[in-house]
């Protein structure tokens, strides 16, 4: 098989295509082709990597390849491999995601984890996310707090429009999503928390970008096309009004000297208990605050 004509004399197994597509990916310098192949095939398929070994005989339709093939020049062309299937999983759940929304990382699962063991999980509290995308943020403390009142804010209408489906697929009904640009709208609500992954890269960081990065997804939810501070003097200047009184903040923060210049942000009389707290690397990615 090839990524672009077709062959439909061949009968197809799934075993066939994972030698396939592994070589087919180690051809086109990617780190981990038998993974590529793997990803893709699930999809199709709707099972586990452990079903997919279990039905490694089994042929695919053409339907089935025509689909695949389409998807492997997608890949091939470095588009994120959640693009094309349309799902990225996060903190449990699967989500649903487009080219309009920022891909949830892995990373960002270490904000969720400070969150829960800072506040008390059985707790009434009110918490914003700002820059909400698809939702992911909000959504996993939507799932693992019960009793919290969630809302995610976002200037992008249709990062908004996905959130709420995703809010109504994973049938999570404690979070609410509202369109809001955070420069252009004052926010009238109180809140215990703020949670936010926002835009850090640095404008002149972005050419250094991996191509499946810079080249897919949404610029404006990778930098603020300047220092890379800009959300966080932003949520440092509306805090104080809109925190409760020892209301916190946790912010993601970026690589290198990102942390250190975030944190400078917030080092004034508003904000005491200022921590960066390091993810399971080693690395200063989690900027923690409380309001005066």
């Amino acid at each position: 098989m090839t990524a672009g004509t077709r062959n439909s004399q061949k009968i197809w197994r799934v075993i066939d295509l994972i030698k396939w597509g592994e070589q087919y990916f180690a051809d086109n310098d990617f780190d981990n082709p038998r993974k590529e192949i793997e990803i893709l095939l699930q999809d199709i398929l709707e099972c586990s990597r452990v079903n997919l070994y279990l039905r490694f005989e089994e042929p695919f339709a053409e339907s089935q390849l025509a689909k695949l093939r389409g998807w492997v020049q997608r890949r091939k062309n470095r588009e994120p491999i959640q693009y094309i299937t349309g799902k990225a999983g996060f903190y449990d759940l699967i989500l649903d995601v487009t080219s309009d929304v920022l891909i949830p990382r892995p990373e960002s699962e270490r904000l969720i984890e400070v969150l829960i063991e800072t506040v008390d999980k059985k707790s009434n509290i009110s918490i914003l996310d700002i820059g909400t995308g698809s939702g992911c943020l909000a959504l996993a403390l939507g799932n693992e707090l019960p009793n919290a009142k969630v809302t995610g804010i976002d200037k992008s209408v249709k990062a908004i429009e996905i959130a709420k489906l995703n809010a109504e697929t994973l049938k999570i009904n404690s979070v609410k999503f509202f369109q809001i640009d955070l420069f252009e709208n004052n926010i009238k609500e109180k809140y215990d928390i703020i949670i936010s992954n926002p835009p850090y890269i640095p404008q002149e960081e972005i050419e250094s970008l991996m191509p499946d990065v810079k080249n897919f997804e949404p610029i404006s939810a990778l930098t603020d096309s300047v220092d890379g501070l800009t959300f966080y003097r932003k949520i440092s200047e509306i805090s104080p009004t809109i925190l409760n009184p020892n209301g916190w903040l946790f912010l993601e923060v970026g690589l290198g000297e990102h942390p250190k210049k975030a944190m400078k942000v917030f080092s004034n009389e508003k904000f005491k208990n200022i921590e960066l707290i390091k993810d399971y690397n080693g690395d200063d990615r989690v900027l923690i605050a409380q309001v005066v």
